[in-house]
C-alpha cells in the first residue's frame, strides 16, 4: 500500500497560506475546528512575500531618503551631507520586516492549533484532496474545504515575462541592482507605487498607461494633483500608449492578475468558474459544492488584501453556523504615491450617475495647518454626498490619506452625512481636520477657505 492510498480526515482543509487563507484557517481554528492548511509557499502568500508588504517597505525606505537630503530640511535648519543608497542593505532591511511578518504567522498557526503542511493540492472528488509535498503523497477527506490560492500576475502574449527585459512587479522588487532607466506599463496602484519607488531612488522612470488617465477608475480632477506630484520627481507619464508600442527595456508590466487555479481539478469536483474566471462564490463565499469555499483573489474582482481578509473570514464563521456574508458597501483604495491618494466610494462621474444632483466639499492641503508643519501642502480632501447629505464617496490626496481612509469608509458604512462628519470634534492641528472642513465646505458653511471656493 502506498501513502496516497491512506485517507486522513480533517474539518477544514485550506487551500493557500496568502492572507485570505492563513485568516480563514485561524478563524476556523477558533472556532473550534480541526484545521489543516496546504501551501507550496511561504506563509503569508504573494501579498506578505513577494507583493504588497515589500512594495510598502521599499516605498518607506525610498521616502526617508528623499526628506533626508530634501530641500525642506534646510528650510527647516537642519544640514545633510553625502546622503546615499545602498540598495542591497535596503533590499536585507525588506527582508527582515519580511522574515519577522512570516514568522508571526507561523506563530499564530502553532498557537491555534492549525496543522501546516508543504504542498500542492488538488481535488479528487467533491469531498477529497490530494497532496504532494515533502511528506510525499497524502490523501484527504474534508468536511469542508476552503480554496485560497490567490491570483498571478495576467500574462501578455507578445511580451512573456523574463526577469531581465520585461518583468512582473514582484520581479522588479527583487531586482539584484537599481537600473538607470526603468519603463513600467498599467494604470493600477502597483504601477504608480512602482514609478514612485524608482523615481525616488533617483532611477530614470517613465510610466505608460493604456487609459487617458494615470489610475483607472480615479476621479480625473483629483488625479491631476497626483500626476503632477509624479512628474515633480522626474516621472516621464505618457497616457494612452499600447502595451506594443513600448520598446524600451527594461519594463515592468503592471496589467493586473488571473485568479491561480491551474492545476487544482475542478472538474472532479464540479466546482463552476464565474465569466471572469475565476472561482463561482456566493455572499457566503459558497462554490457551487456547498462544502468548498473560496476567497480572495481566486474569485477574481479587485485583487485587495483587506477583501481577502474579510472573505476568508466569512468563509470560517458560515462553516461555524454564523449567519454572516461578505457585503461590504465599499472598499478603500491606498495609493503610495507622493502625494499619497486614498479613495472609497463614488467618484463624482459615478456619484452624478446613479444621484443625480450631488453635493461637493473640497478642501485643500495647504489650508490645513498640520499639512503646512509638516512642510507639505500638494492635496485635497473631496467629499460627495446626496442630495441629502448622506456620504457617496470621498477621495484624499496627501500625507497620510491611506490612515484617514477608514474613517470615511465607517462613514459611508454607517451613512453617515455631512452635517454628522462636521459635528465631530477633531485634534487641532491635525491632517483629519481636511475631513471636517470638506463637510463644512459641503454644505456651504467653510471657515478656513475663501468665500471664492464656496
Amino acid at each position: 500500500m502506498v501513502v496516497g492510498d491512506v485517507t486522513t480526515a480533517v474539518d477544514v482543509l485550506v487551500l493557500g497560506a496568502g492572507p485570505g487563507g492563513y485568516v480563514a484557517a485561524i478563524r476556523a481554528a477558533q472556532l473550534g475546528h480541526k484545521v489543516t492548511l496546504v501551501d507550496a509557499g511561504e506563509p503569508g502568500g504573494t501579498c506578505l512575500n513577494l507583493g504588497c508588504i515589500p512594495l510598502k517597505a521599499l516605498l518607506s525606505a525610498s521616502e526617508r531618503y528623499v526628506q533626508a537630503r530634501g530641500a525642506d530640511l534646510a528650510a527647516m535648519g537642519i544640514s545633510s551631507e553625502s546622503v546615499t543608497v545602498d540598495w542591497s542593505k535596503m533590499q536585507a532591511w525588506k527582508q527582515s520586516v519580511v522574515r519577522r511578518l512570516s514568522e508571526g504567522v507561523r506563530r499564530l498557526f502553532a498557537s491555534n492549533g492549525v496543522e501546516c503542511l508543504h504542498g500542492t493540492g488538488w481535488f479528487i472528488n467533491e469531498q477529497e484532496v490530494r497532496v504532494e509535498g515533502e511528506h510525499g503523497s497524502l490523501r484527504f477527506k474534508f468536511d469542508y474545504c476552503i480554496i485560497a490560492t490567490g491570483a498571478e500576475p495576467a500574462q501578455v502574449e507578445s511580451l512573456p515575462y523574463d526577469g531581465k527585459g520585461v518583468l512582473t512587479p514582484e520581479q522588479a522588487l527583487a531586482l539584484p541592482e537599481l537600473p538607470a532607466t526603468l519603463s513600467i506599463a498599467g494604470d493600477d496602484y502597483i504601477a504608480l507605487e512602482l514609478a514612485t519607488l524608482f523615481a525616488r531612488l533617483d532611477v530614470e522612470v517613465k510610466l505608460y498607461t493604456p487609459g487617458s488617465q494615470i489610475l483607472a477608475g480615479g476621479d480625473p480632477a483629483v488625479l491631476r494633483q497626483v500626476q503632477a506630484g509624479m512628474r515633480k520627481q522626474g516621472i516621464a507619464v505618457s497616457t494612452s500608449v499600447p502595451l506594443a508600442e513600448i520598446n524600451e527595456r527594461p519594463l515592468v508590466v503592471s496589467r493586473g492578475v488571473t485568479p491561480h487555479i491551474t492545476g487544482l481539478h475542478f472538474d472532479a469536483a464540479g466546482i463552476m468558474l464565474n465569466p471572469s474566471g475565476g472561482i463561482q462564490v456566493d455572499t457566503q463565499q459558497r462554490t457551487s459544492q456547498p462544502a468548498i469555499f473560496a476567497v480572495g483573489d481566486c474569485t477574481g474582482g479587485p485583487a485587495l488584501a483587506s477583501r481577502a481578509i474579510k472573505q476568508g473570514k466569512v468563509a470560517a464563521e458560515v462553516i461555524a453556523g454564523q449567519r454572516v456574508q461578505f457585503a461590504p458597501l465599499v472598499m478603500p483604495l491606498v495609493v503610495h504615491t507622493t502625494p499619497e491618494i486614498a479613495m472609497v466610494g463614488y467618484t463624482a462621474e459615478e456619484a452624478s450617475r446613479e444621484h443625480g444632483q450631488i453635493l461637493t466639499g473640497r478642501f485643500p492641503l495647504a489650508a490645513n495647518g498640520r499639512a503646512l508643519t509638516l512642510s507639505t501642502d500638494n492635496g485635497v480632501a473631496q467629499l460627495l454626498a446626496s442630495e441629502d447629505g448622506t456620504l457617496l464617496g470621498a477621495t484624499l490626496v496627501g500625507p497620510r490619506a491611506g490612515d484617514l481612509i477608514g474613517q470615511l469608509a465607517l462613514a459611508i458604512e454607517m451613512g453617515a452625512t455631512l452635517t454628522d462628519l462636521s459635528e465631530i470634534l477633531y485634534a487641532h492641528p491635525g491632517l483629519s481636520e481636511m475631513v471636517l472642513e470638506a463637510a463644512e465646505q459641503g454644505l456651504g458653511k467653510a471657515v478656513h477657505i475663501g468665500k471664492a471656493l464656496h
